[in-house]
């Protein structure tokens, strides 16, 4: 059995993680003990919380250790309620090296080793040793993802095996950069920050924080000139944060693994096998179609937390998205265009609210003479319109010779790409008002990504000669069946006509 480094102990003291719990016991303590709030209860406090941490940190250290057999990963830890978790080497589906400022400072990593999902919580699918040199990281990496043992080298040898060729798919653009402040997720992250600040601040002894007078937020000017001071914060705070995340961002493709490098504070190395992965999704947020940007993920069977993990292009042109794409996985050919009918399920359900927000409108106008009332309904109403005929225009789906595409969405739009053989199963939803206007939703189980990706309101005729092209020919004759039911209404004549490939 291997144990980390012992340098880990400063690590885990010095960001309190396994004293993070305990500090909220301390506070009743200090109740009941009848301290202050002045500065020496804030030392007090925190030479105990040090204390505790370094105590707590220690004994995760020694309680703590891993081995790589030639079959499973075994990790044990835990000093009262001892755990011990084996993961055998052909479940492993991806390992990610990460690289903190203090671990780099120590000359450690950090060790993540993703398993293909059970029975287990979410939490659970990965294994992660924290605090190993960086050698005995590379080593472990390069052992787990072999998923062979190693074997000793031939008379003559040096030892060192020769490293696998390097081939760079993709290396990011600091000027891509600038996308991120169309990016609903790296909006978010300053937000939550300055959240997270007030928070703190209001925790705070009022003898610690200066008084300091704030601004009149009454007056609409001071409210107008803020807003218009937070809009280029917040895009600089959101390209900030991309360039922390996904700064020097590398693809590579090093033998039968794909490689991904990002990080300026924490330098993270995550690796793939080419043999798991199924398929690709393009991603294209509002704002990034806009400037033709989109994203790329991996889609590998059994990967946890997918999103982040699987990520081979974070953000980037929407041509070096699509090229990259179509390395991953062969391109089935342009959409298809869904039925008319699936543009007037869209119109109606974008409408809805609108109409139903004016008549509340007019009945307050009418009842208490607020001439405004219908107006937010109204502008609501008229924004549905292209509302939906966007979310229309994302709707599509294609079947090629080795591959196929289904596609949904308006604010986040998503093609996913994937392999016939992804497939483990078909699921067909129709709704009463589907089955009225000719229309189904068929959902491709994959053991993937999310599981399922769906051809929303797709034609019902079309059903089972998609799933024929999509699959094998078992899951169609199922499908076809299923479309030969009595009270099956297939989408003929003018209508499937006018479907044709999508602009």
């Amino acid at each position: 059995m291997r144990r980390t480094s012992p340098r880990v102990v400063l690590v885990h003291t010095a960001t309190f993680r396994q004293a993070r719990q305990l500090v909220p016991l301390l506070i009743p303590v200090a109740a009941v003990v009848g301290l202050d709030d002045g500065v020496g209860t804030i030392v007090l406090l925190a030479a105990a919380v040090t204390a505790l941490s370094l105590a707590a940190a220690a004994l995760s250290w020694w309680r703590f250790g891993y081995a790589d057999g030639p079959t499973a990963v075994v990790v044990t830890r835990g000093l009262l309620a001892r755990s011990v978790r084996t993961v055998p080497n052909d479940r492993i589906r991806g390992v990610e090296v990460e690289t903190p400022p203090l671990h780099r400072l120590l000359g450690l990593v950090r060790v993540r080793i993703d398993a293909a999902a059970g029975s287990v919580g979410a939490d659970e699918e990965e294994l992660l040793v924290d605090g190993v040199p960086r050698a005995e990281g590379d080593r472990l990496r390069a052992r787990l993802l072999a998923h062979r043992p190693a074997t000793a080298p031939p008379p003559g040898d040096d030892g060192q095996p020769e490293p696998p060729e390097e081939e760079e798919l993709t290396r990011s653009d600091p000027r891509w950069l600038l996308y991120a402040p169309l990016v609903g997720s790296y909006l978010v992250v300053p937000l939550a920050a300055v959240g997270t600040l007030f928070r703190f601040l209001d925790e705070l002894p009022d003898a610690v924080i200066p008084a300091v007078p704030g601004p009149d937020v009454s007056d609409p000017r001071v409210l107008v000139a803020a807003l218009v001071a937070a809009v280029p914060l917040l895009a600089l705070a959101a390209v900030v944060g991309a360039a922390v995340v996904n700064w020097r961002f590398r693809l590579l493709r090093r033998g039968g693994s794909l490689v991904a490098v990002r990080g300026l504070l924490t330098r993270r190395h995550t690796e793939l096998e080419v043999d798991r992965i199924r398929g690709g999704t393009l991603s294209e947020g509002l704002g990034m179609r806009w400037v033709g940007a989109a994203r790329v993920n991996a889609l590998v069977t059994g990967l946890g937390q997918a999103s982040r993990r699987g990520q081979l292009l974070p953000l980037g042109p929407r041509t070096t998205a699509v090229a990259l794409l179509d390395r991953l996985v062969e391109d089935p050919g342009p959409l298809t265009a869904h039925p008319p009918a699936a543009l007037r399920r869209r119109l109606v359900r974008s409408l809805a609210s609108g109409v139903l927000v004016t008549a509340l409108g007019v009945a307050v106008a009418a009842a208490l003479g607020w001439w405004w009332a219908p107006v937010p309904g109204v502008v609501l109403t008229v924004l549905g319109v292209p509302a939906g005929t966007g979310r229309y225009r994302a709707l599509g789906h294609r079947a090629g010779p080795r591959s196929f595409s289904v596609r949904s969405g308006w604010l986040v739009r998503e093609q996913a790409v994937l392999q016939r053989r992804a497939v483990v199963g078909w699921k067909v939803r129709q709704s009463p008002f589907q089955r009225r206007a000719g229309l189904a939703t068929v959902v491709a189980c994959v053991g993937a990504g999310s599981g399922g990706y769906a051809a929303v309101d797709m034609a019902a005729a079309d059903v089972a000669a998609f799933t024929a092209a999509a699959s094998s020919g078992t899951w169609a004759r199922g499908l076809r069946s299923w479309t030969d039911r009595p009270g099956r209404r297939p989408a003929a004549g003018p209508r499937a006509a006018r479907r044709g490939p999508l602009p």
